[in-house]
Order: structure tokens, then sequence, then C-alpha cells
């Protein structure tokens, strides 16, 4: 397997695109591992027998069952990572070295947030290859190239999505709701609207700004940038207080 064929998993250059946010007075927590290596955005009990030696059987599990566990299996166009498996031991090391200490520290975003303001709003902030849009139905001839997911209205409630709609919609993308990513462990784990923390996944179509094949950037890298600069200066501006935002 290529160096970028292993890559094509990963939410390459998403970190520089929403770069603005600590500027706009929002922490921007971002990935250093691979999601090769290990998926930040899986639960850590997410093991998968068919990679791990010594990992117990779970139940019906659809991503684990794709070999999109934890610790993945294989990348995109189901292409298996490595032959043969995981012991135990390095997949819970990748977990305490890797998963847990960003977990921990975006709790601790979120506290310092509620702590100080009563109110946390959490971005987390993917790419998307673009043969995943092939199904979505298309508006006005065009698919859609940014994916908002809630988790279906569970995540966060709806006067922030519809906001954040507004936002890229206002900055020339075309937006969709939950389908297809309607948000994952994170969302699902951190947005809690009654408890003051308001989570919205954020899928933007890799195809915008960036070679698939090549995984470097595209001639429009800049020029998506700085679009997504504004996007970024507007939903910390949500209100007049720090909003803690995550890149993947």
């Amino acid at each position: 397997m290529s160096l970028p064929q292993l890559r094509s998993s990963e939410d390459a250059f998403v970190d520089e695109l929403f770069a603005a946010a600590p500027d706009a007075g929002a922490p921007l927590l971002a990935a250093r591992a691979p999601r090769a290596w290990v998926d930040l955005n899986r639960g850590p009990e997410d093991l998968d027998p068919a990679l791990i030696a010594g990992a117990g059987r779970v139940g019906q599990n659809p991503r684990i069952a794709a070999g999109l566990g934890v610790i993945p299996r294989v990348v995109g166009e189901g292409r298996a990572i490595i032959d043969g498996k995981l012991s135990l031991a390095e997949a819970e090391s990748r977990i305490l070295t890797v998963w847990r200490p960003y977990h921990a520290r975006l709790t601790e975003l979120i506290e310092e947030s509620r702590a100080a303001f009563g109110m946390a709003v959490l971005f987390d902030c993917h790419s998307m290859p673009r043969d995943a849009l092939n199904a979505t139905p298309s508006a006005w001839g065009r698919r859609p190239n940014v994916i908002l997911g809630d988790r279906f209205g569970a995540a966060c409630d709806r006067w922030l999505i519809d906001l954040a709609a507004d936002v890229f919609g206002e900055a020339g993308f075309l937006v969709a709701r939950n389908t297809p990513f309607a948000g994952g462990y994170i969302t699902q784990t951190y947005g809690r609207p009654r408890r003051g923390v308001q989570a919205l996944q954020i899928e933007i179509d890799r195809s915008l700004y960036m070679d698939e094949a090549r995984v470097e950037r595209g001639s429009a890298f800049a020029a998506v940038a700085a679009r997504l600069t504004e996007v970024t200066r507007r939903l910390a501006a949500i209100a007049p207080r720090a909003l803690p935002m995550a890149a993947e």
C-alpha cells in the first residue's frame, strides 16, 4: 500500500482550514496522530477482534464489522492496513498514549467553557471523500460540499445547526444535514444540550481544497481556507464569549 493510500482516511489539512479559531477566541484542539493509527472519533471499547488478537467478541457493531473500530483495520476502499493481527497490548498502548490524552483535553476545554460561561459549543471538524457524496440528493444539480451532523437533533439544539447552515451557505457552500454523516463518537458522547454542551459535526468535501489521490493541497486551497476563515470567525462569534472548537 502506498503512503497516499494509507492516508486516504485522514482528515488532512482540516486544522489549517480552521486555524483562525484561536484568534477568534475559540480554542482549537487538533489531532496529531493519523486515523489509520487510532481513530479519535470511535469509542475506546470499539476493538476489532478481526484485527486485534485477544479482543473480545462484540455484539452488532456496524463500524467494527466494516473494519472501522478505534484501531482501524482498513482505510479507503476497504484496503487492509496490515497483514495479520495486532496484539491487545499494542492496541491498548495506542489508546493510552493518544486517544485518552486527546479526550482528556477536550473534556477540560468543555468544562472550562461551561464553568466560565454556562455553556460550551463544540464544533467537531472533519473532511470527507468526494465519493461519499455520490448517493446524497442533489440540489439545483449540485451535490452538497458541507455536511452538518447533530445526531438528528440529539447533540445540539436546532438553533445551532440552523445558524451554522446559514453561515456556511452565506460563504458559498452547499449544505446538507445528517446524510450521509450524522455525527460520530464525539458528537454522540459530548453533545448534551440540556447540560449546556452543544456539539455539531462539520464535514468538508476534500475535493474542494485538496488532491485526494496525492493527499496534497490543491490549487484552490488558499481560496477555500479564506472562506472557512470567515466561517470560523462567525461561528466563534455566536455569543460574546469564547467557544471551544475541535478539529480532528
